[in-house]
């Protein structure tokens, strides 16, 4: 079936991605997060495989974020927490970018161009934004917003990955931990860090807010007055599920420690 959406002053038609563009793990759970992978998959659904994307650049960190998914999979299961992850690969639209955001699609990635994402006319641009960016902004939209209506506490905590080497410049941070203007329930964890990983933890690293990585904070979380961090964990080290593990319940015990710490509703600095 075909669907129509309103866009720019002009209807569009769309196809159907293949498959659901969001997918939501552990939805009636009701422990006190909402976990959210923006770079869960590197699935090009069917619709968009004309787009030029290489088999190189799809399974690199270009086209997702390695591990994470998995990480995040365990902190869902260990702290009761929905998660909720895109389902198509961030090289044909990033849902952690605004739909009028330069980096929503990119032209190219580290390594290469991509054909398909370059000169896009505003009605290619909106059959992205339509089936791959709305359907996820929704669904966390309303797993929120019913979660507030049942009074559920929560904590929004986005995870990604990211490579160790990035333009041939090297890493040494191991796991970043970001915020926007509301840095409260990053201070806690930073303050507690050390006591449950011996990872190299930094503020605001290797990204920071004016590299436009903050936007499902701004958008889902900071609106709603709710505790909210990014957390950004170097791929090498989600490659084995023993290090996979390990890193997840640390921080599982660091954010258990931390919302108990935290007056969720809380007044952002």
């Amino acid at each position: 079936m075909w669907s129509y959406v309103y866009s720019e002053k002009i209807w569009l038609e769309v196809e159907p991605v293949d498959t659901p563009a969001v997918q939501i793990f552990n939805e009636s759970a009701v422990g006190p997060f909402v976990l959210v992978c923006e770079h869960a998959s590197n699935r090009i659904p069917a619709t968009f495989e004309h787009v030029g994307i290489s088999k190189r650049a799809q399974q690199s960190h270009a086209g997702w974020d390695i591990g994470a998914l998995a990480l995040a999979s365990i902190l869902s299961d260990n702290l009761e927490s929905p998660l909720v992850t895109s389902t198509v690969s961030r090289l044909i639209y990033d849902c952690n970018r605004a739909p009028n955001s330069d980096t929503a699609i990119v032209a190219r990635s580290e390594m290469e161009a991509i054909p398909g994402n370059q000169n896009l006319t505003p009605e290619q641009r909106s059959k992205r934004i339509n089936t791959v960016y709305y359907p996820f902004c929704q669904a966390l939209s309303n797993l929120l917003d019913r979660r507030q209506a049942q009074n559920i506490s929560t904590c929004l905590v986005t995870v990604h990955s990211f490579t160790p080497v990035f333009h041939g410049k090297v890493r040494t941070v191991e796991l970043g931990v970001l915020h926007d203007n509301d840095s409260v329930m990053a201070d806690l964890i930073l303050a507690i860090a050390t006591k449950h990983t011996n990872l190299v933890v930094e503020r605001n690293q290797p990204y920071g807010p004016t590299d436009d990585v903050t936007h499902t904070l701004q958008k889902h979380a900071m609106p709603r007055n709710m505790a909210n961090v990014m957390l950004e964990i170097k791929n090498d080290l989600l490659l084995e599920p023993a290090s996979i593990e390990k890193i997840g319940e640390a921080l599982s015990r660091m954010l258990t420690e931390v919302v108990n710490n935290i007056s969720i509703k809380h007044t952002p600095i």
